[in-house]
């Protein structure tokens, strides 16, 4: 469930980036009662970055499924013992 805090609570810092870390996901700061950042710890940060290219990759190899362009696993392991020598 998405974490809505208000900006006042960012007044303590250290508190703050204390309860980002322990969130796992992004947090949501209002102003005024309107949405106006959101602010993750790094580690939530990079997995979000990772999972994007993830996702990225995935959608790549399902294109390429719906547009034939694949080979048989046997036909890609021998192209990798070619171009490794084994």
């Amino acid at each position: 469930m998405a974490v809505i805090v208000p900006i006042k609570n960012l007044k303590d810092t250290n508190k703050f980036s204390s309860f980002c870390a322990k969130q796992k996901e992004p947090v949501y700061v209002t102003k005024n009662g309107y949405g106006d950042m959101v602010l993750m710890s790094m580690e939530t940060y990079e997995k979000s970055l990772f999972l994007a290219n993830v996702y990225g990759k995935l959608e790549e190899a399902k294109d390429d499924m719906r547009n034939g362009r694949y080979s048989s696993v046997e036909d890609a392991m021998s192209r990798i013992r070619e171009k490794h020598g084994l």
